[in-house]
């Protein structure tokens, strides 16, 4: 199963989507997709309401807009230098531990919404990654076996980045990744169970970016230093992780600042697919 959100910014509709393509309206049994619905064992509650015939389609979804498939995130929470390739493009060393840094999760848009370039940007960054959604709160999870049973499911999202504001303003990486608009995320929740109905394996998904039509990553989750439930068992042991909360695990190579790739500039398309995950398109403007 998928959980997404479609309609105009603020009014989205809470929808799942069966193994059969069916777009189901879940207001009769949520409000959104928030983390207290993902904390209440969601695909049950969605067979059981279908199975009463209280679930109706989506009239017209495919015309909808996507939003971002998690309703206000408690916080984003992401993960750096977290693929050999990235950290060897950037000159870094291979890290003995995850690197982690915040985003506002204000920064959360639909996967096609426009993303700004800031005011005084020079270089705003592109970055494909797998992110993971929490379903039950975990905290001080005692193995990767017991952390792997707090993941909802996963999702793309675009860790947009200005490289200045990050690296040469202080060396705070916060400033330089939670701009306005800097996290579009979707545009499915896919569930562990969907993944794996489709022999699919979060730790070996195929990652592709491109700009205006050129690729500019185009990796696989395998070479992934920390794999996700190693990640969630990590952070558990530092902060707590609530329903909803979004984890970015980090890109691979071909990021503009490692690349020499031209940074992103107003009218730029990006557009990113993840094997199982689904697309997104951007159209860049500015702030």
């Amino acid at each position: 199963m998928r959980f997404a959100r479609l309609g105009p910014a603020g009014s989205e509709i809470p929808a799942a989507i069966d193994t059969d393509g069916e777009v189901l309206d879940l207001r009769p049994i949520t409000t959104d997709v928030t983390g207290s619905f993902l904390a209440s064992d969601p695909i049950g509650r969605v067979q059981h309401a279908r199975g009463a015939g209280d679930l109706r389609s989506v009239p017209d979804a495919d015309s909808l807009r996507r939003g971002a498939p998690v309703a206000r995130p408690g916080k984003v929470v992401c993960i750096g230098l977290n693929y050999r390739d990235h950290a060897a493009e950037t000159g870094a060393d291979i890290p003995t531990e995850p690197i982690v840094f915040m985003k506002d999760p204000m920064t959360v848009i639909g996967p096609d919404d426009e993303v700004l370039v800031p005011r005084g940007s020079t270089k705003t960054d592109w970055e494909i990654e797998l992110a993971l959604v929490i379903g039950t709160t975990a905290r001080y999870c005692d193995s990767e076996e017991a952390a792997a049973t707090h993941i909802a499911g996963y999702a793309i999202a675009n860790d947009v980045s200005e490289r200045a504001f990050q690296l040469e303003r202080g060396g705070q990486w916060d400033k330089g990744k939670s701009c306005e608009t800097f996290n579009p995320l979707g545009p499915w929740l896919v569930t562990p169970a969907a993944l794996d109905d489709a022999g699919l394996d979060p730790r070996a998904l195929s990652l592709r970016l491109a700009v205006n039509g050129e690729v500019r990553q185009d990796g696989t989750t395998a070479d992934m230093i920390f794999r996700p439930a190693e990640i969630v068992h990590y952070l558990s042991q530092f902060m707590v992780l609530y329903p909803g909360d979004v984890i970015s695990t980090g890109t691979p190579a071909g990021v503009a600042l490692g690349s020499g790739a031209p940074y992103l500039q107003a009218g730029d398309v990006v557009e990113l697919t993840a094997e199982g995950l689904g697309s997104q398109r951007q159209t860049i403007g500015a702030a």
